[in-house]
């Protein structure tokens, strides 16, 4: 079964529809790329997309750890863009944890997110700045 529709709305705007559950967003072409810039750009979904399942894969691993809950973290995504070729040239990925976990559970959760199906399938030239910050 096929994941998404993407239909072109004009004025460098696309609706992505995700077709299992009919959730929809938008993308617009950012303002350095003669875009509006008022929703993500398509760039901003990878970035955002790593961040997502870095914390994914961290909450399925807490899941099966005795006491071990990552509900309320946050990741703040910074992107960098470079030109010829236009490309994403760097991730940054800034998590925030609220509780402090002793400094075993921290690495196996530090190594899980650092090896999320995300981060296997970006380009390696694609520098990934992760920082994690317990409690």
């Amino acid at each position: 079964m096929s994941t998404a529709k993407i239909t072109y709305q004009g004025n460098l705007r696309t609706s992505c529809e995700h077709l299992s559950s009919g959730n929809t967003f938008i993308t617009d072409a950012p303002t350095d790329n003669n875009g509006k810039g008022e929703a993500f750009s398509p760039t901003d979904t990878i970035a955002a997309g790593l961040a997502s399942c870095m914390l994914t894969v961290m909450g399925i691993k807490a899941g099966t750890m005795i006491g071990v809950n990552i509900d309320g973290a946050t990741a703040i995504v910074t992107k960098t863009m470079e030109s010829n070729p236009r490309r994403i040239s760097k991730i940054e990925v800034l998590l925030e944890f609220p509780s402090k976990l002793d400094a075993k559970t921290r690495k196996i959760l530090e190594n899980t997110g650092n090896t999320c199906p995300v981060h296997h399938s970006l380009h390696p030239d694609i520098v990934k700045k992760i920082t994690f910050n317990w409690g």
